[in-house]
């Protein structure tokens, strides 16, 4: 079986690792806590950095600072996984969702219009018109490693007094080549950023993930929440409600150990993706996607768009076919704003994100992916085209 996305253990992960067991620190204490975030920091060139259980404990957290509570709103994509629009009802508000970009991330032209038309700006905050609800935040997530269109949604956002939190989970080392934001990374623009280190990541932690802000105060009032809200942690005097979201000190061994090898493993997945293009290139009705101009992707994942019309089958069919020559693929999400918890709320002009859906397949794209794998997935992409 070649895999879609497993992790690539092979650096100093097992030293690491043995220091935590033979210090016996493999708690929610312990030094590469520390390091972890300060390394992850230093590659990404941010202040700060609040290790937390997973991806969706730092979005939760970086949404209660941001002022999120009941019967709020937060402007979330319709084609990304349903974890950032969970999060939103975990807060008691709601989600408003928007269409997709040519790259599949939010749309920054349609969430203007959105703001624009269909909102007013009010004392309170800006104010859904449909829903009499305010606005409070915009969630952008960029998708499979490509950078979102920051520059016109940070305008978006301080024109409207939203706070954006910037869904980086898939993104970690993605960054801008020009404009506004040149040499910045993605997860650093907004008020807060979010990583993610689950196993299928560029670089893993087996879960966790990490909450990135240059703001001192509310990186302090973070770590505060995310160890439950310890005001005196002798006698354990509690004045806030926490979580205990804190990483523990063998996941950030295994973090550190990995974070190390995060330029090395982006070069590799740069690679095979122009192996794969150069390989799919002739044929017909298939075409692997680019990513934005003036941007630099980490290079994720790898989306093959399939025209059934030309290619005979259909991304599903191809994904069956596929698993069946023992090489695993994946669909895209099913649309959120489809999903049973979420059909009764207001999803704005939603076209594009509908037509990707129905064309895109992830192929396999993990970093210790062989030239000779890539090879044979797309000879097998090649032999049963119809």
């Amino acid at each position: 079986m070649i895999p879609l996305s497993i992790p690539n253990i092979s650096g100093k992960e097992w030293d690491c690792l043995k220091e935590c067991l033979d210090t016996n620190w493999v708690s929610s204490s312990g030094s590469f806590l520390g390091k972890f975030e300060e390394a992850v920091c230093q590659y990404v060139h941010a202040k700060h950095g609040v290790v937390c259980i997973n991806g969706t404990s730092c979005l939760f957290i970086a949404l209660k600072l941001s002022g999120v509570g009941y019967r709020n709103e937060v402007i979330v994509p319709t084609l990304t996984f349903i974890a950032p629009v969970n999060v939103v009802r975990y807060l008691g508000a709601e989600p408003v969702f928007m269409d997709c970009d040519d790259y599949m991330n939010l749309d920054a032209d349609k969430l203007e219009e959105f703001c624009r038309k269909e909102c007013q700006i009010t004392k309170k905050g800006l104010k859904n018109k449909k829903t009499g609800r305010i606005i409070k935040a915009i969630v952008p997530v960029h998708i499979f490693g490509n950078p979102c269109n920051m520059s016109l949604i940070m305008k978006i956002a301080e024109r409207c007094n939203l706070k954006v939190i910037e869904d980086a989970t898939e993104s970690l080392g993605s960054y801008y080549c020009d404009g506004i934001y040149k040499d910045r990374y993605t997860g650093t623009i907004s008020d807060f950023g979010v990583y993610s280190f689950n196993g299928n990541k560029i670089i893993t932690t087996g879960g966790g993930g990490m909450i990135i802000t240059d703001n001192k105060k509310l990186a302090k009032k973070a770590r505060y929440f995310t160890e439950q809200a310890k005001d005196d942690s002798v006698r354990c005097i509690h004045n806030e409600i926490g979580y205990n979201f804190r990483l523990s000190n063998l996941q950030a061994a295994l973090g550190f150990a990995q974070i190390k090898q995060l330029a090395a493993f982006i070069k590799i997945k740069k690679n095979n993706y122009e192996l794969y293009k150069e390989e799919l290139k002739n044929i017909e009705g298939i075409k692997i996607m680019g990513y934005p101009s003036g941007t630099m992707p980490n290079y994720w994942f790898y989306s093959l768009i399939i025209d059934k019309r030309k290619f005979g089958l259909s991304s599903e069919e191809l994904m069956i076919k596929l698993a069946k020559n023992n090489i695993q693929t994946r669909p895209i999400w099913f649309l959120n704003h489809l999903q049973k918890p979420y059909r009764n709320n207001q999803a704005y002009k939603i076209e594009k994100a509908v037509w990707f859906w129905k064309k895109v397949l992830n192929i396999p794209c993990s970093t210790n992916l062989i030239v000779e794998e890539v090879k044979i997935v797309t000879q097998a992409i090649r032999r049963l085209r119809k």
